[in-house]
């Protein structure tokens, strides 16, 4: 999967999502919008780790719930960062993977 393309995908789908709703996506918004999709992943992982209610879910449900909100996460990231214009391939090759050279 190529970073830049999903990135556009996002976007895309992001667009959407504020048209159909009536949002605007602001500076704000973005870095809250993923601060809530932060709050879900957190959730989801006690749940998944019996550290809260699992709200009559199966572990193959609270696994998959917990999936669904790493890509929530992931994906409002890349949106964040292309608001602010900041190149994430970039930024990872610079602060990550330079570490292997």
């Amino acid at each position: 999967m190529d970073l830049r393309q999903l990135s556009d995908d996002v976007e895309r789908v992001s667009e959407r999502y504020a048209e159909v709703f009536g949002i605007r996506r602001d500076d704000t918004w973005f870095l809250l919008k993923l601060q809530e999709e932060v709050g879900e992943l957190t959730q989801a992982f006690l749940m998944r780790a019996g550290q809260a209610r699992d709200k009559g879910r199966s572990p193959a449900d609270l696994h998959a719930g917990f999936a669904a909100e790493i890509a929530d996460v992931v994906c409002h990231a890349l949106l964040l960062a292309r608001h602010f214009e900041v190149d994430v391939p970039a930024e990872i090759d610079r602060k990550w993977l330079s570490r292997l050279r």
